[in-house]
């Protein structure tokens, strides 16, 4: 019998989650063992998991967990450097060149785990099963919008937190907006879903964003349609071939953009589009500014989706949960590709 263990995320500001109760009792039906750490911040609680029928664990408990357990979070492991035994189903970050990925993968290698990347979780087609591209998109095209507004009144982007709901995130941002011509905006990546999401909200914000994809992109660049735009939201993830599209020489550049929305968020990726800065910001500093005159802040934060935190776990863990059925099918299926690219990938930390 298949267990899942869902731990609770040790990440900072993480309060989302991959399976709601209604979808834990699911698994139960099925004869799916379902295990729930308590959590202080997850935005459902796990009174309510219990409610629907499963065991309940100490918060960090899944380092003691039974060895055939599959642990399952969404965000990244604390870089502890320890051994890790078991099977781990998240986000791991880890197979496109990502320096804190090789470290994590030599853990895998250490301890005998294997790792389950929720991004590579795809069908025959190759397309992902799961995602939060949609509310990464919405909610990093709202964190830039404020710091737009925030720049426009010679100030830097707050702090952020999360939101109830959408409702609540579009009055906040409107009173931020309030009394500011509207900016112009550019989305590449404009057919996916984290293009779709920030494109969404700029709708939302009665801003029409020009929306490029793969087609407008082809040549490689250089790209000088981006500076005569306000605000540019980057939606494409990094990868080899992926073009720089706001290179250094931008900076001294006559340009009418001031912030950057790597919703993408890939710095630590030798084929980052967006070069202007090496680190993830975050909720306590959502941008960095790159230049002073005229400013040019770049907003990174990695996470993005928690800041809709209910909205975003609904909408993923019902993606998800048709696969999270087929658990104890691992070697086949969307289980099966996605452990073929982990082996892939730990080999050759392993050579």
């Amino acid at each position: 019998m298949a267990h899942l263990w869902v731990r609770a995320e040790e990440r900072p500001n993480e309060r989302r989650v991959g399976i709601t109760p209604a979808g834990a009792a699911d698994l139960l039906r099925q004869g799916i063992r379902v295990t729930v750490e308590d959590s202080a911040t997850r935005v459902i609680p796990a009174a309510d998991y219990a409610a629907a029928g499963c065991g309940l664990a100490e918060a960090g408990s899944w380092r003691e967990a039974p060895r055939d357990a599959l642990i399952f979070g969404l965000k990244e492991l604390p870089e502890d450097g320890t051994p890790l035994v078991h099977r781990h189903i998240m986000f791991g970050h880890a197979f496109k060149g990502q320096h804190a990925g090789q470290r994590l993968l030599a853990r895998f290698a250490a301890g005998g785990g294997a790792l389950y990347d929720l991004e590579y979780l795809v069908d025959e087609a190759g397309r992902r099963v799961a995602a939060f591209g949609y509310w990464a998109g919405y909610a990093g095209a709202a964190v830039s919008l404020t710091a737009w507004a925030a720049q426009a009144r010679g100030g830097l982007c707050p702090p952020v937190a999360p939101r109830d709901d959408t409702a609540a995130l579009l009055d906040e941002l409107g009173q931020d907006m309030a009394g500011l011509d509207a900016p112009s905006a550019i989305v590449i990546g404009a057919k996916g879903r984290v293009g779709t999401g920030a494109a969404d909200l700029c709708e939302a914000m009665g801003i029409a964003p020009m929306r490029w994809d793969m087609e407008e992109t082809a040549h490689g660049g250089p790209f000088p349609e981006i500076l005569g735009h306000t605000l540019f939201f980057n939606c494409i993830l990094a990868r080899p071939g992926t073009p720089v599209f706001v290179g250094r020489e931008a900076l001294e550049a006559d340009r009418a953009l001031r912030v950057i929305g790597d919703i993408a968020c890939d710095p630590d990726s030798d084929y980052n589009p967006i070069p202007l800065y090496d680190a993830a910001t975050s909720w306590a500093a959502p941008v960095v500014r790159v230049h002073d005159a005229p400013p040019l802040d770049v907003m990174a934060i990695d996470n993005l989706p928690s800041l809709l935190p209910r909205e975003s776990s609904e909408d993923f863990a019902a993606q998800l949960l048709p696969s999270l059925r087929a658990l104890d099918k691992l070697e086949s299926g969307v289980w099966g590709r996605a452990r073929a690219e982990f082996d892939r990938h730990v080999r050759e930390v392993q050579a």
